[in-house]
């Protein structure tokens, strides 16, 4: 068994730059790529003490996820796949600030607390996104990693949920998967295919997809993928990588944002379905163009309600007793919250901003449905519902309606990647969903009409300064802001606003929805001009979008 000794030595080759202190949030760490070097060598450590402590395999993935490229960041993943326990963020966080003189006592003081046995065996996974910069950090994470005696796997080049995946298949004892990117093609393929052979046989124009990979990991997943499909749908994917640059006026979070075409499928035809995905393939949103060259998203709370709308069919044909539950955030669009709640009769429940918050809730329910507005999602099942669901569907004494709809959510079960949104397995369910019913895409964006809305962002001095509560509808610091946007609101029909500190950067996120588009605009700048000026804005004032 390796000493401290040995991790202050191998610490010696990834040094912390004095002073640099990063905060380990809903996405791990993300900076500038050449500020974590040390950062992912504290990872490993962080990630072999952590698998010790749970007995179980731990995950390390090396993404910034939809930042720019020169970004960079890591996340621990725990072993059923999901987020890193809080307790334990701290303790990263702790780890990657630590001087050089003082590692040795912030790893003694993790084993102290967490009682962690160092005799036993650790077992990390970790994979990387495309960035130019993330083979030497993983490399620094397998330095770390092995500094503490770990054993580890490297996936290489996987989106951020494959990695989960693995993570999930290895804890399981592979009864969630096989624990390979064959084995996770094999699965997803499969649930596809079986989901998809009764529909009827549908114009080609209908089973082809554009999908802008945003020129990263999920790009070339995609193409590994496609071979496992059988031709039921076509992916012509844009934005690969080959040319353009990471997530650069591509991906799920430039058209989530800007609301129009990412480069690379600024002509596509009329009507004709396209989605993207952001640069590690966590995040899906959809849209089109109408006859009227106007751009219409379909982004997470679309999708949210189109799967709760197939989900609630199905529960209902198979007669179980299972509650479902869509859960939301305060980006989700108001719209969306009523149809769901007044027609649909399906509740929700509004959490903070932060995928790790929705999945958490999300866990309470026999079904729980979650997506960010951003399209960041999946759906989760509880273990009896899943059980109820796998019985039904080999009782053949039931009536034959009740059976067939019990294969098609076990199917939709196998197809779904519970462990963390999943922009392939999220792209699979919704083109299952529109086969299925026979949706265009046009169809599915009529269920309910989205209220226009407005998202900015005001560079301040410093980010903590805004602090909220009501699941970060409200701000109570500084004093004065929130009476100012309530003001505001008022001023126009439909309307609401609420700002929130980035978890990644010191911007103040502002949202603002309205009865229309002008008015969404100039709420959205208002509101940016009072954070500008109570929150410590920097550099030029915000102008209003035209």
């Amino acid at each position: 068994m390796a000493c401290f000794h040995e991790v202050a030595l191998v610490s010696g080759r990834h040094p912390k730059p004095v002073g640099l202190v990063l905060q380990y949030g809903t996405a791990g760490f993300r900076a500038r790529a050449e500020q974590l070097d040390h950062v992912m060598y504290r990872m490993g450590l962080l990630a072999v003490l952590r698998s010790k402590k749970t007995k179980s395999t731990i995950g390390v993935m090396v993404t910034a996820s939809h930042n720019p490229e020169e970004d960079n960041g890591v996340k621990l993943v725990d072993p059923l796949g999901e987020m890193l326990a809080p307790a334990w963020e701290a303790y990263a966080t702790q780890l990657a600030n630590a001087e050089e003189q003082d590692l040795k006592s912030v790893l003694t003081s993790i084993l102290d607390n967490e009682s962690v046995n160092l005799q036993k065996v650790a077992r990390v996974v970790l994979g990387r996104d495309t960035r130019p910069s993330s083979l030497n950090l993983a490399q620094a994470v397998i330095d770390g990693v092995s500094a503490l005696d770990g054993t580890y796997q490297d996936y290489g080049l996987v989106s951020t949920p494959q990695l989960h995946y693995m993570v999930c298949c290895w804890n399981t004892m592979e009864h969630y998967g096989t624990a390979t990117v064959e084995g996770y093609y094999q699965k997803l393929s499969q649930a596809f295919l079986a989901m998809t052979k009764q529909t009827p046989y549908h114009p080609e124009e209908l089973r082809q997809l554009n999908v802008d990979g945003a020129n990263g990991i999920g790009a070339l997943k995609l193409q590994e993928l496609e071979p496992y499909l059988e031709k039921k749908l076509q992916l012509k994917v844009h934005n690969n990588g080959v040319n353009g640059k990471l997530n650069y006026l591509c991906g799920a979070d430039f058209v989530k944002v800007q609301q129009k075409l990412p480069h690379g499928l600024l002509h596509i035809k009329t009507n004709e379905r396209s989605c993207s995905f952001d640069g590690d393939a966590d995040r899906i949103v959809y849209y089109y163009i109408d006859e009227s060259g106007c751009f219409h998203l379909l982004d997470g709370d679309k999708i949210a309600t189109l799967i709760t709308i197939f989900l609630q069919e199905l529960l209902v044909k198979t007669d179980l007793d299972l509650q479902i539950a869509v859960i939301q955030t305060a980006y989700a669009n108001g719209s969306s919250t009523r149809y769901i709640t007044e027609v649909m009769k399906v509740p929700v429940h509004c959490v903070n901003t932060g995928v790790k918050y929705l999945h958490h809730k999300a866990q309470e329910f026999d079904v729980g449905v979650y997506f960010e507005a951003n399209g960041h999602g999946t759906v989760l099942f509880s273990k009896t519902a899943e059980n109820k669901i796998r019985q039904l569907a080999q009782d053949n004494n039931q009536l034959v309606e009740r059976i067939n709809a019990a294969k098609m959510l076990e199917n939709t079960i196998d197809l779904i990647n519970q462990t963390v949104g999943d922009a392939i397995s999220d792209l699979l369910t919704i083109e299952a969903i529109l086969s299925i019913k026979g949706f265009t895409i046009q169809q599915w964006d009529s269920i309910y009409t989205d209220l226009p809305n407005r998202q900015l962002k005001v560079k301040v001095s410093d980010r903590q300064i805004i602090v909220t509560v009501d699941a970060g509808k409200r701000v109570v610091s500084p004093a004065g802001l929130q009476q100012n946007i309530d003001a505001l609101v008022k001023k126009y029909n439909l309307s609401r606003a609420f700002v929130r500190p980035s978890g990644t950067e010191d911007v103040v996120r502002i949202y603002a929805e309205a009865e229309t588009q002008s008015n969404a605009d100039t709420l959205a700048h208002e509101v940016s001009l009072v954070v500008y000026k109570l929150a410590g804005g920097v550099g030029e004032e915000p102008k209003l979008l035209h």
